[in-house]
């Protein structure tokens, strides 16, 4: 089967770990020694890549299990496994499934924010590791990873897709295919947060298509798209109609951050 792009779906040699390559690692340690690793949130010097500093993982809402099985959404109880919240009870969303390192608060905007408009490309391998552990399942069962797209005017202006640059670390990470053109974006859209569920459907609708030279790539497979935050879940799901409708067998999601609606 013809791929769909090039060298981009190469996995990455590891830089550091059991699986590095020797003069990596020594590379590695010269430069901590030279420029000290900083957390992300605060700038204060950390040991090793963990990202960030004591008192800024303090301040990290982390979404930890019992989850909704459905959303990722985190839950007071535990309701078994396979066991859906209310709103998935309610209005399933149009993904299959959905998972996400932290919540979206004080710290969660600044990270966030800092990848997609100030150019912290250097965060990606760290989130990348993150959003690993927190998308276990989710990479275990994946044939493809696809980055959620922007629109080719969004694009130019920010000069990357922060979402296409987490899914290929990604996939390096966990020998996963990569397809970042996998996906495109036909017309700009407004954010969709404040808008009802019906006035987000029809801002969506159409929005989004399968590459026609990758049709074929996910004819059958799992897709897991990978996007900075989940929000709504509409453009997801808008998302998985479009995979579906070439044939995808399944589509789930997964994130950096989650926004929770209140209450």
């Amino acid at each position: 089967m013809p791929r769909c792009i090039g060298p981009m779906n190469l996995p990455e040699m590891p830089l550091s770990g059991r699986g590095g390559m020797p003069w990596a690692r020594t590379g590695r340690r010269l430069l901590d020694l030279v420029l000290p690793a900083r957390c992300l949130g605060c700038g204060a010097v950390v040991a090793g890549d963990v990202g960030l500093c004591p008192d800024c993982w303090r301040k990290l809402d982390l979404v930890a299990d019992p989850v909704c099985a459905r959303c990722g959404r985190g839950l007071d109880v535990d309701i078994g496994d396979g066991g859906l919240c209310g709103p998935c009870l309610d209005d399933p969303p149009g993904f299959d499934r959905a998972r996400a390192v932290f919540r979206y608060n004080d710290l969660a905007r600044q990270l966030v924010l800092g990848l997609k408009y100030r150019d912290r490309l250097d965060a990606v391998p760290v989130f990348a590791r993150w959003m690993a552990r927190a998308g276990e399942s989710l990479l275990a069962e994946a044939d493809v990873l696809a980055p959620v797209p922007l629109h080719w005017r969004r694009l130019l202006a920010r000069r990357y897709n922060q979402a296409a640059e987490l899914a290929r670390r990604l996939g390096g990470l966990r020998g996963v295919r990569v397809e970042p053109d996998l996906l495109r974006r036909t017309r700009a859209t407004p954010p969709l947060g404040r808008m009802s569920r019906a006035e987000r459907a029809r801002t969506v609708d159409g929005a989004f298509r399968v590459t026609t030279r990758c049709a074929d790539v996910v004819r059958g497979k799992r897709v897991l798209l990978i996007d900075d935050v989940l929000t709504t879940g509409a453009t997801a799901g808008a998302l998985a109609d479009a995979l579906r409708a070439v044939g995808a067998a399944g589509v789930d999601l997964l994130t950096l951050a989650r926004v929770d609606p209140a209450g």
